[in-house]
């Protein structure tokens, strides 16, 4: 798909497997490039199944976050399975969790130093769940709780940089 589309990508069309998504400012520019793609698509024997697809909406659940008209937000299902989440007992429920909770690592400041002992959890041979590993684990619950939502910048207002280095990290924030 990414081959077919590829002069699409990134100037209307994001492309994930069989997942295809067409962005645009105004729905004559949609009407032009979902014509375009639904071109491509038939000159390469590709079809679509209507039952998956959205058209001319304002908000939809694309790769696990709901892209809006004007911010990313991250899908409430996919948290609420995270806050859910009961004590991690064994190394794949540590994997499983720690895949998914860095899927929205975007959304959490600082969240690579708040999952390091989960991701120290992973590397140990023998499996350990403790005190600070369980302070860890309701810490990232907790902060996707409250998720900030992400937009796009205003470049009329300034920027603020915040940078961070240690011998084992390094962070920046762009506010």
């Amino acid at each position: 798909m990414n081959q077919v589309l590829k002069p699409f990508i990134e100037k209307f069309v994001v492309v994930y497997f069989d997942d295809i998504l067409i962005y645009s400012t105004t729905e004559e520019k949609h009407h032009h490039y979902l014509r375009s793609v639904l071109i491509i698509l038939q000159q390469n024997e590709l079809f679509i199944n209507l039952k998956k697809y959205k058209f001319l909406t304002s908000s939809l659940v694309f790769m696990r976050y709901v892209i809006c008209v004007d911010s990313i937000e991250v899908d409430e299902e996919e948290v609420e399975a995270i806050k859910d989440w009961l004590i991690l007992k064994s190394i794949d429920d540590v994997r499983s969790f720690h895949g998914l909770a860095s899927f929205y690592r975007r959304f959490i400041r600082t969240f690579s130093s708040i999952i390091a002992p989960i991701t120290e959890c992973m590397k140990r041979e023998n499996f350990q769940w403790i005190d600070v590993t369980n302070r860890s684990f309701i810490l990232i619950k907790e902060k996707l709780s409250f998720v900030p939502i992400l937009t796009l910048s205003n470049f009329d207002k300034l920027f603020k940089v915040e940078c961070d280095a240690s011998i084992i990290r390094i962070g920046v924030v762009l506010s």
